[in-house]
């Protein structure tokens, strides 16, 4: 599942981080890494940027960056 399609409150697993160049290196440099445990804490009105919950902080990414990322959901949590 990609990230952009995570439920609002639901947590859920990084498994792969996609993308090429300059903007896969950012999104690893923030702490998108596999094996990450994530969770979309909300969305912009119009539905881009999306804010996520990250390694205890918070962060804000674009839709079209959030469709990178694949996670596995974790069954049975939220937030």
């Amino acid at each position: 599942m990609k990230l952009s399609n995570l439920p609002i409150g639901r947590n859920a697993v990084i498994t792969k981080v996609g993308g090429e160049g300059a903007l896969r290196c950012r999104l690893l440099d923030m702490g998108i890494i596999p094996k990450t445990r994530i969770v979309i804490r909300s969305v912009a009105p119009l539905g881009d940027p999306i804010e996520i919950r990250i390694r205890d902080y918070t962060l804000t990414l674009r839709m079209e960056d959030a469709e990178k990322i694949e996670v596995d959901p974790i069954e049975g949590e939220a937030l």
